[in-house]
């Protein structure tokens, strides 16, 4: 399913962390790093047209609360304003 986000919003992927170490240890909820992270499906446009600095496939770290989490062809996915994206992975 294609879907264009409308207005200066972002479709992203949430990156899930991993739940284990390397060597196979277990970390609790209360000790995980709780950074919000993901990538990018789609991207809506600013108000005058233009496109936001964004583009699908890239990762980025976002904040914010008033995102919205929708599923997509079975996989969850967050809809989120473009002004709650704090960076971009490189």
């Amino acid at each position: 399913m294609k879907i264009e986000p409308i207005g200066e919003r972002v479709l992203i992927k949430h990156h899930e962390k991993e739940e284990k170490t390397s060597g196979g240890i277990y970390i609790p909820e209360s000790a995980a790093d709780n950074r919000k992270e993901g990538k990018v499906v789609a991207v809506g446009r600013f108000k005058d047209g233009k496109a936001l600095p964004l583009k699908p496939g890239d990762r980025i770290i976002y904040g914010g609360y008033s995102s919205e989490e929708i599923e997509i062809d079975g996989e969850k996915h967050i809809m989120l304003d473009f002004k709650d994206v704090l960076a971009k992975i490189g």
